[in-house]
């Protein structure tokens, strides 16, 4: 990296909403290398979120889940992903045209994740493998706590639904999430992938804009950087019931005013995204999980 932990987009973000010198010393704990902790519990993982992106520019949130042990780390320098992704997917078209990767691997029984962003090259067998920048952990805020079913099996025959704005169902299925995942870039510095949690409706739509409250977080600003310096982003929401999942991409927007109302539940600020393109696919999740508890650090819905 050229600019220590954080691009200048990063700083950017950071200086206006007063956090830079809070992230400086937050900054400290990211790893250029695999700690043998997080090692460990990637062997545990059978979730694992990609961020990459088109040959557009355009960021997309891939999601693959394996058995424990189909991401694991070779050494303090290379992560293996030994996984395909779904037909449909953008992800293997945009492997094979990005430097960069962001990854998530989150454990929603535990609510641990580990962020890691590097660079990403294909193995022998056509394993992905990625050698990262920056390695570090996240606190267990906004994720809610599951149980997982059964694993699916091969994804469903159905092939991806592909539109350039949403459908009715689709507005239906966002406004009733809890969970997504998000995808951002930085053209030239990186890519990174995040999570995303709060009580139903928290996640807003009208016609194909999506609107959702950022949280208190770790104060580095990786993805409000990101978007600061690359206003576009990509959404991925599970369907933990079915299995499916729903990609969104498109130009995104920080409002860094929010309005009276979305402050006192809880967002500093509000971002957004204009739908682009939308992939629907059937069974792609590879998996179920069953709700346990929602998370206790979630704000009241944002009207």
């Amino acid at each position: 990296m050229t600019h220590g932990p954080f691009h200048p987009g990063e700083r950017t973000a950071q200086e206006r909403a007063g956090v830079a010198r809070m992230a400086d010393r937050i900054g400290g704990s990211i790893h250029s290398g695999i700690p043998e902790r997080a090692a460990d519990f990637l062997d545990e993982a059978t979730l694992v979120v990609l961020a990459t992106t088109d040959p557009a520019g355009r960021p997309w949130a891939s999601v693959l889940t394996g058995a424990p042990g189909f991401i694991r780390a070779l050494d303090a320098e290379r992560v293996v992903i030994s996984a395909q992704p779904a037909p449909g997917d953008p992800l293997a078209a945009n492997l094979a045209d990005s430097t960069h990767v962001g990854l998530l691997v989150p454990d929603f029984t535990t609510r641990r994740r580990v962020r890691l962003n590097g660079r990403v090259e294909r193995g022998p067998k056509g394993e992905i493998v990625i050698r990262p920048d920056q390695v570090y952990a996240n606190c267990p805020k906004y994720i809610q706590r599951r149980a997982p079913g059964e694993p699916l099996g091969r994804p469903t025959s159905s092939p991806p639904v592909r539109s350039r704005s949403l459908t009715e169902a689709q507005r239906r299925g966002l406004r009733r999430t809890d969970t997504f995942f998000l995808a951002t870039a930085n053209p030239g510095e990186g890519a990174d992938a995040s999570h995303r949690g709060g009580t139903p409706g928290f996640l807003q739509v009208e016609g194909d804009a999506v609107r959702w409250p950022d949280y208190s977080g770790n104060m580095m600003f990786n993805t409000i950087g990101n978007i600061v310096a690359h206003p576009w982003a990509g959404l991925t929401v599970p369907d933990f019931g079915t299995g499916d999942l729903l990609l969104l991409t498109g130009s995104a927007a920080v409002e860094w005013q929010p309005t009276p109302t979305e402050r006192e539940a809880g967002a500093e600020r509000m971002l957004r995204l204009e739908v682009a393109e939308a992939i629907e696919l059937r069974g792609a999740l590879g998996l179920t999980a069953r709700l346990l508890e929602p998370s206790p650090h979630n704000p009241a819905r944002v009207p």
